[in-house]
């Protein structure tokens, strides 16, 4: 007969407790209500969004899916309000590209890459560039011949500093090796306003915010960002298909949760999340709102966060782009 010593005894209990509460974790969830923290305004795509896939998730999980708008301090505040709840998966975060350059920009109370963990991205929202039609350029191309001969006359609108359409248009800028000036604005109204009267030359959109003015002719839509069309605008090419591979401003918006969620938990999470946001009546509204469909796995979506924060790490060195 073999015996085991005090401490191999200490160790088996020990490693069978973790694997007890691991069980206990994968049973228990869901167990309670689920908070669906939205760092953003009510009334928004992302509350749309949530509000479309919440029920969707309430009927498979047999838990009320709670949604919560926590607006404020460019999604910091949302963000926080997850870490103080138990890391158990029944609290969830919508997460966007902000996160990634909050991360690059800002003094931040958590650890972006520590303290949560990535479980699924939900939907894509492609950028437009779009140019006063005055502008004397009908192609990507052509675009970037006059902004070399004519190096800092080009104004782009912007409706923060720092934001993704900052980012993408400074991307442009190194990627095509051209000199534009940012003009910032308190939001996408007035900047679109000013736009169509000539005031500043070029902006990157969302492609259903400016739908209309591409439509009457009131703006150009030269290239779109992402890896195709979108059906909104099937005549305007991608960025890659009008010259320049490689540039990628997509805005992307997933789910977080705390960082010391269960492995076990977070996989069931990313797998039910994929699975509502694949169901055709989800996915044609996506459509309609000019988004698209896009999930990923934790691990493909942690890696999406690293290639990210790389790439915006260059541009915001590059431009030197600060935050005040």
């Amino acid at each position: 007969m073999r015996f085991f010593g005090v401490a191999t005894r200490i160790a088996l209990t020990g490693g069978l407790a973790v694997f007890a509460g691991v069980c206990a974790a994968q049973q228990a969830f869901p167990g309670k209500p689920i908070h669906f923290i939205i760092p953003y305004p009510p009334g928004g795509g992302t509350t749309v969004v949530a509000h479309l896939i919440g029920p969707k998730l309430t009927e498979m999980w047999g838990q009320p899916v709670v949604v919560e708008n926590r607006p404020g301090g460019n999604t910091v505040i949302g963000h926080e309000a997850l870490l103080r709840l138990p890391p158990d998966g029944h609290a969830i975060v919508m997460s966007s590209s902000t996160f990634v350059l909050n991360s690059l920009l800002l003094r931040l109370p958590y650890d972006p890459f520590k303290d949560f963990a990535p479980v699924t991205t939900l939907y894509n929202s492609q950028q437009v560039l779009t140019m006063t039609p005055s502008i004397p350029a009908n192609s990507l191309k052509e675009l970037i011949a006059l902004a070399k001969s004519r190096p800092g006359e080009l104004n782009y609108a912007t409706v923060s500093s720092g934001g993704m359409t900052h980012l993408a248009s400074e991307l442009l800028n190194m990627m095509a090796g051209i000199k534009t000036q940012q003009v910032n604005y308190k939001g996408a109204g007035p900047a679109l306003t000013d736009q169509m009267s000539g005031h500043v030359q070029l902006s990157f959109t969302a492609p259903a915010a400016a739908l209309s003015y591409i439509k009457s002719g009131k703006l150009r839509a030269i290239a779109i960002s992402g890896d195709k069309r979108t059906p909104a605008l099937s005549d305007v090419p991608t960025f890659a298909e009008a010259g320049l591979p490689g540039f990628e401003a997509t805005l992307w918006f997933g789910v977080q949760a705390h960082g010391g969620t269960p492995k076990a938990v977070v996989t069931r999470l990313s797998t039910d999340l994929a699975r509502v946001i694949n169901l055709p009546d989800i996915s044609e509204k996506l459509v309609n709102q000019a988004t698209e469909p896009y999930v990923m796995t934790p691990e493909r979506f942690a890696a999406r966060i690293k290639a990210d924060t790389t790439t915006y790490a260059r541009v915001i060195k590059t431009a030197n782009i600060k935050v005040e």
